[in-house]
């Protein structure tokens, strides 16, 4: 009797050893997963920024968002800045600072600098903007955090070349007037992003 008891003694005791053994282990292997930053939700944000150091956000070019320009001379003033998307939603002034997948705000940049924050696909570009010459314009696709989607480590975007002239009068007595006039577009080229490759529709 006394030599069965001491059996489920031994018996309980190992059990409880194990159990207590087996909660370490898995305490540990809980703290390790912890250990780090956090993995984002929507992509990977890379340490790669663009020129007013914002951070590329990686998606796989499966689920990446699309942007296509045009650029068109308007027949009272200035430009028509037209943009086709494929993939992305504008999200209303205001969103929530977050990251949601097809979700964000285009940034238009003239020759560089950040011109317009655009939470529309159409947008009126005032003459008085543009200089005399040939420049570049680019827009260029943001998460609501702020965030620039990026597929391969490139930001999504789209550039089309414009440029503004004086044209030649066409008599002596016409005094020459500011007119701009396209030099060219290319709504879907890429420039170091993506472009929708059909400025008529979703790529």
């Amino acid at each position: 009797m006394s030599w069965t008891r001491g059996f489920l003694v031994a018996l309980a005791v190992c059990a409880l050893f194990g159990a207590l053994l087996a909660g370490i282990t898995a305490c540990d292997a809980g703290a390790g997963e912890g250990d780090g930053a956090e993995p984002s939700p929507v992509g990977k944000v890379l340490d790669d920024t663009d020129e007013e150091g914002r951070n590329y956000r990686e998606v796989d070019k499966k689920r990446a968002p699309e942007v296509g320009i045009e650029v068109l001379p308007d027949a009272r003033d200035g430009w028509n800045v037209r943009l086709t998307l494929g993939d992305f939603r504008f999200s209303p002034a205001g969103t929530k600072k977050s990251a949601v997948q097809g979700r964000g705000y285009a940034l238009l940049r003239l020759d560089g600098r950040p011109l317009a924050e655009l939470r529309d696909p159409t947008h009126h570009l005032s003459g008085s903007l543009v200089a005399r010459g040939t420049h570049k314009i680019t827009v260029r696709l943001h998460a609501d955090d702020d965030t620039v989607w990026a597929v391969d480590g490139e930001p999504v975007e789209s550039t089309a070349d414009i440029t503004v002239s004086d044209p030649v009068p066409s008599a002596p007595t016409t005094a020459p007037t500011s007119t701009p006039q396209v030099s060219g577009r290319d709504p879907g080229r890429r420039t170091g992003g993506r472009g929708s490759p059909n400025p008529g529709g979703k790529a």
